[in-house]
This record gives C-alpha cells, structure tokens and sequence, in this order.
C-alpha cells in the first residue's frame, strides 16, 4: 500500500504544480501581452477536480478527515469497535455507491468532449473509479483489522488531532 500512497502523494503534487503553472502562466499572459491559453482553464479544473478525489484518497489513509469524536472518546472498547465497524461499512456502501455511479454514467462521459481540449469527459469523472475503489480497500483492511482484534485503541478513533492547529482569537485579543 506504501508505494500506492506514494503514487498518490507524487500525482497531487504534480496536479497542483500544474494548476499553479497554467493559472499563474495565464494571469500573466493575459495582463502582460493581453492574450491567454485557453485550453489552461479548463485543465487547470479537471486538475482541481482530480486533486480533491485523490486527496480524498490520502486523508483516508492518514484518517486526517474531520470528525467529532466527543461521544466515542467516552465509549469503551468494545463500543468503539462497534461504532468504528459500522463507520466503515457505512464508508464501504459510500465507496461502492461511487463506483457505481461512476460505472453508469460511464458510457455518457466517454462519448460526451470537453468543449475546448476535445478531452473525453471520462478522464475527468472517471476518477471515481480510482477514489471509490481504494476507499474501499483502506476501509475493507481496517474492518478486517477490527473484526480479528487486531486495531488498537488509537486507531478507533477516525480522526488525528492537530497539536499545530491555531485556536481563534478570543473577543479580548481581538480588541487588543
């Protein structure tokens, strides 16, 4: 799975140094030479579009998606083993809704172009495919992990907590 996430990590990096080029190579084509590459916009969406499913498939693996986890901090073990394997069940029908949807607007998004780079529009949702399909898999382990008692107790709870997080200002600092 290490070279798989590695994968992902190297194509979000790629995606977004791509959009920065396009969108900041535009900007400056359009105010300094009054002209523009139009096929940039509408790759730098499909990029946008590609970055946030695949980045969808990184926060699953490193379980960085938000959550409140208020009442199942306060369970006991076997509640959270409960609680954790519906989640991930209920993340598994998600994941298979994906794909399914995905699977039957196939054939209307392979025959349907991109206005402007005549891209078949299966390369843009197509993604679902992918990002349903490792969802799956991560949230298959880790239900396989819980029902063999193999998960620890830091594990069952779905979200990590930032330390580097900044908390708000309070009304007092603000008038400060």
């Amino acid at each position: 799975m290490k070279p798989l996430i590695r994968l992902v990590e190297f194509a979000l990096a790629a995606l977004m140094l791509g959009m920065v080029v396009m969108v900041f190579g535009n900007v400056v084509l359009r105010y300094g030479f009054n002209s523009g590459i139009t096929v940039s916009e509408e790759l730098s969406r499909v990029f946008f579009v590609w970055l946030t499913f695949l980045g969808a498939i990184l926060a699953m693996h490193e379980s960085a998606h938000l959550g409140v986890t208020n009442v199942v901090e306060r369970m006991t073990r076997r509640g959270k083993l409960i609680s954790a394997g519906i989640c991930q069940v209920l993340i598994i029908t998600c994941s298979v809704i994906l794909v399914w949807g995905t699977w039957s607007q196939h054939e209307i998004n392979a025959t349907t172009r991109a206005p402007v780079t005549s891209l078949p529009l299966i390369w843009v949702f197509g993604v679902g495919y992918l990002t349903g399909t490792l969802i799956a898999v991560h949230a298959v382990h880790k239900l396989w992990r819980i029902l063999t008692g193999q998960i620890t107790d830091e594990e069952l709870i779905e979200v990590i907590e930032e330390d580097s997080v900044v908390p708000p200002m309070s009304l007092n600092e603000k008038k400060a």
